[in-house]
This record gives C-alpha cells, structure tokens and sequence, in this order.
C-alpha cells in the first residue's frame, strides 16, 4: 500500500478547502475549482469564507500545496475527492448538476488504478447509481478494475473553530473491501480522531443523511413547541430550562434551520423513499415546519407591534444578522431571508445589518441591500435573527428606551429589554 498519494480535491468552498489544506500536510495536494477568481484568491493567500485561517493557507502554499483552475493539472493524481455542492431546485428537488459536472471532468483524466472519493451529500445509492456510470462513460475505463470509489461524507461545521476537519472523526468507505482499507488509511493519515470505516459506500451515504435529518426533526419538535407555548403566553426557554432538570431529558432549542446541510439534506432522503414507496411523514412534516419558520418570526413581531400601538405600514425595522448561523460569513439557505420577504409585505423600510456578511454576496444571491455598518437612526422593531458575538456588546437598553419593539430569535437578549422570543 503506497504511503502517500498524489491527491486531488474538486470544489473549494467551505469543505474542500479545509480538507485539501489537510491533506497537503501529509501527501502532494492540489486543489480544483471551476470559478477561477476563487483560486486566484487562494493562492493570493486568503480565503474569503474564513474556514482555513490565512497563515496556514499561506504554509500550505508554500509547502508544495496549490489550487488551479485547469482541470489538467490534477491528470497525475491518484487519489479524487469530489467535495462540490449537493443543492435542491426551487422544488425542492434534488439537484443532481454540480456532482455529476465533477465526474465529468474526473472521468477526463482519471487512469487506471486511481481511486475517486465522494464526500458530497447524497442519498444512499447516488454514488454507485448516478456518478460512477459517469465516469466509465467519460473514461473508458471500468469500475473496480480499472478504477475505484469510496464515500467519505463530510461532517465540516461552518464557522466551528472546535471541532475543525482534522479532529472530526469520519467516516470511510469502499467498493472493495481492499479500497476501503486504502480509503480509510488515507484519511487516518491526517485526522487526529480517527475513523469509522463503514461496511458499504451506501452504509455510509446514508449515516450522513440521517445525521443532518436527525437534526432537522429534533429543531423541528421544538420549534412546533415554540407556537404552542408562545400561542399559551408561556416562555419556551423557561420550559426547556425546567425540563431539562431531568437527568435523561434532550435540552434543545428552537430557531432557524437553514445552511447547506440541515436544511437541504433530509430532501434527498425523502426523494429516495418515495422511489421505494416509503413516505417519509416525519421528515416531510419537519421540513415543512422548519422551512415556515422565518415567515413566523415575521409575523410573531407585527403582532408585538400591533400591541405596542405601532404601525406596520411603512414601519421601519433592523433585522440583526442574515447568515445562516452565527459567527461566520456563510449566507447559504439563510431563513433570515423568508421574515424580509414576509416583513416586506408591509414595509420597505427594512434595514439589515450583519458585520459578518459579504454584502456583495447578499445582494447577488438575495437582492437584498445589507450593511456592515449600523445606521444611526431609530426604529419601529428590531429582530435579533442571528446571536453573532459581535453583537454581545449591541446596546439594545438604548433601542427600547426609544420605544423600539424586539423580538429575539435566538434566546440571546436579555429578557427584560424583549418584547417576544421563540
């Protein structure tokens, strides 16, 4: 078994990017991106999503790691790792494009005997049924004889500073019992955790796709208890609080689940059960659940106006935060975009502030102005959407001293100053 590889990681975002940097601190990496300006800014040294600290991208770089843009740059490789998005169309339909795009262009310059490791997000079967096919057709070359696969789902948390990609323990596979040895020592070479080694790519396609459904439920469940307490004029947060005196009691709470995981994963489960008649009534409810939450938050804070005696119509109103989670800069699937939309029913006098986000970014992605700066101005309501540290110092006492009502989505204002929280 070769000691080191020759490594290849196609997408550089929030995933690939860590991983790739991992890896090249143990076996030759490259990195492969379609969007050129996004390797042009790597190998300047920075990485815009803040994943991979910029002296450790800089160390990469200068200790034989690099990223192009030139799928033939990786034609040497002998080790593939697809890391690219795994979306849903408008549907909410499984959009199969971005990973059968990179096996595309994997089956162009694989050669006998590599190994091709997918860690996106997929339904158990995706691997062997939609993206191997691709790469026999393109490469002319025949699966477990010529080449190999495994699945190595990613578990990488946007913005977590303490469970980074090298102390994840992950998850390996292979097509053959032999690859998945090779597979799983790959991997081993750079965590520091270590791995699970699954019995099957399907066994471990679909551990991932149950991590983030699992997730999906248990947020749904306690926003769904979020409308019938606030419905009951009890505080949700002190419920949890008392019950979670109990030594064997789950202490979740409720929020907004967006992202590129949570939100969009138990979609591609879903889809996969109905093929086999099952209908997932749980999952299904839950992301229905989820997915309404935003336009809730909305519509929780006009009432709160309403009882104030404040005007909605052409209102102004601050919205705090529009990542899809705190301390990060990642946008993707964000629900805070659903209570603008709701909010912009009535008004579009909105203003959203977040020192985090790529206001470029947003405005491509949302059409949505944001700021990284705070106007100094009043207003008629204020919605804490996202509990970034930076704004622990925010002087939200001088807000409802001006008569401004707030409504906190995540449990972070103290309570005093809040007109209503989830």
């Amino acid at each position: 078994m070769k000691t080191k590889r020759k490594i290849a990681v196609i997408g550089l975002g929030y995933v690939g990017l860590p991983l790739a940097r991992l890896f090249s601190t143990k076996h030759p990496t490259i990195g492969y991106d379609l969007n050129k300006k996004r390797v042009d800014e790597l190998m300047s040294g920075h990485d815009s999503t803040l994943e991979v600290e910029d002296e450790l991208l800089q160390q990469a770089i200068a200790n034989g790691f690099r990223c192009t843009a030139n799928i033939e740059d990786i034609k040497d490789c002998d080790f593939y790792v697809v890391a690219v998005p795994t979306p849903v169309d408008e549907n909410n339909r499984p959009d199969l494009r971005p990973l059968l795009k990179a096996s595309e262009a994997i089956g162009g310059v694989i050669s006998k005997g590599d190994i091709v490791v997918y860690e996106s997000t997929v339904y158990p079967g995706m691997t062997e049924e939609e993206c191997i096919p691709v790469l026999e057709r393109v490469s002319g070359l025949k699966f477990n004889v010529d080449f190999f696969a495994g699945y190595s789902p990613e578990r990488i948390n946007p913005g977590d500073k303490l469970h980074t990609v090298e102390k994840i323990r992950k998850v390996t596979s292979g097509s053959t019992p032999e690859i998945a040895d090779i597979v799983d020592a790959v991997y081993n070479s750079v965590l520091v955790n270590g791995t699970h080694k699954a019995s099957s790519i399907k066994v471990a396609e679909a551990s991932k796709i149950i991590e983030n459904s699992q997730r999906d439920v248990n947020i749904a469940f306690m926003n769904e208890l979020a409308k019938i307490f606030n419905a009951m004029d009890i505080d949700t947060n002190d419920v949890i609080e008392a019950a979670s005196s109990k030594w064997n009691f789950i202490k979740l709470t409720p929020g907004l689940v967006g992202g590129h995981c949570i939100s969009v994963d138990p979609y591609y489960l879903i889809q996969k059960a109905q093929v086999y008649g099952v209908l997932p009534r749980v999952m299904t409810s839950a992301r229905r659940l989820n997915d309404g939450m935003g336009a809730y938050v909305a519509n929780q804070t006009i009432k709160y106006m309403n009882k104030a005696g404040k005007m909605v119509k052409d209102s102004k109103i601050l919205i705090l935060g529009i990542t899809f989670k705190e301390n990060c800069p990642d946008i993707r699937n964000t629900k805070v975009v659903d209570i603008y939309h709701t909010l912009m029913e009535y008004t579009n006098n909105i203003t959203v502030y977040d020192p985090w986000a790529n206001v470029d970014a947003v405005k491509h992605e949302y059409h949505i102005d944001a700021v990284n700066e705070l106007p100094d101005e009043q207003y008629d309501a204020l919605i804490l959407a996202v509990a970034h540290d930076k704004f622990k110092t925010f002087d939200f006492a001088k807000f409802k001293a001006q008569g401004t009502v707030i409504f906190d989505v995540k449990n972070f204002v103290d309570r005093d100053l809040v007109d209503g929280r989830l």
